[in-house]
């Protein structure tokens, strides 16, 4: 495995890591690498219950992938209202949704043809 992906697949592990240590739900992970003109490599896409599991699941991650990788959130979004939270990793980013809002975006649909994968709880 070439450094850059063992670099992605440690950010990876790092956010499911922060994911699950919330107990975020129906995790999965769409490798967007065979798609063109795809924004990042990665979308990792969760749930939370209400507002403060959300903001607790954002926190979570940006607090696993800088103790495991020295690494800084690049951009966020959502923080204001926790319906939809956003983080920028540049090559991987990060929704973290409430329920509703994540059926409604339904963003695992409108990326279909990349790799999805799910992640199975603890």
């Amino acid at each position: 495995m070439h450094k850059k992906e063992v670099e992605l697949q440690e950010m990876l592990n790092s956010i499911i890591e922060g994911i699950l240590e919330k107990k975020g739900k129906d995790i999965v992970n769409l490798d967007m690498r065979h798609i063109d003109n795809s924004v990042c490599e990665y979308f990792v896409i969760c749930h939370g219950d209400s507002n403060t599991q959300v903001d607790a699941i954002a926190d979570s991650v940006q607090d696993k992938v800088r103790e495991n990788l020295n690494e800084k959130v690049w951009h966020k979004e959502g923080m204001n209202n926790s319906t939809w939270v956003l983080l920028d990793y540049s090559n991987i980013i990060v929704h973290i949704f409430q329920k509703e809002h994540r059926d409604f975006y339904k963003l695992e649909d409108l990326w279909g043809d990349s790799i999805i994968t799910r992640v199975e709880d603890k």
